[in-house]
């Protein structure tokens, strides 16, 4: 019998994969515990319907992350902060304030996690920091740190 996974199966298979189950295991324990449904016309047409809406939404998401790409690569964020004569800042520079000024300055929301920063930055100076928007889409983001 040809089923639809709704759930991950360890052994068995992913979820929204259709796969060919005993007609005991289908009825017995599949359907009773919601893991899966039966494999015909309106299950199928759901799946197809389901699958075609998460494409968009990823292409949409994909398209998005490269539109802010390009605003972020023509910005050059300017960050204040207190520093000391030889330029050590007091604290350092992280990639929470680096969103926080990004959101502040320019209007584009990014989450923390997705600056890619080796290490605090301690020094004044221009930087220029890696951003992951989505997977394969990366952006360079020219920092400046000036002390006050």
């Amino acid at each position: 019998m040809k089923v639809i996974l709704l759930t991950d199966i360890k052994g068995v298979g992913k979820k929204d994969q259709i796969i060919n189950a005993s007609d005991g295991y289908a009825r017995n324990f599949l359907f009773p515990k919601k893991m899966a449904v039966e494999a015909n016309k309106e299950n199928l047409a759901k799946l197809k319907s389901q699958n075609e809406s998460k494409a968009f939404k990823k292409e949409t998401e994909k398209n998005e992350a490269k539109e802010i790409a390009k605003a972020i690569e023509k910005i050059t964020l300017k960050i204040m902060v207190k520093a000391g004569e030889n330029g050590k800042i007091f604290g350092g520079v992280t990639a929470k304030e680096i969103a926080e000024s990004l959101k502040m300055q320019h209007s584009i929301d990014i989450d923390k996690k997705k600056i890619l920063l080796s290490e605090t930055i301690k020094n004044v100076g221009t930087f220029t920091i890696e951003i992951k928007l989505y997977e394969g889409i990366m952006a360079r983001l020219k920092l400046n740190v000036v002390s006050e």
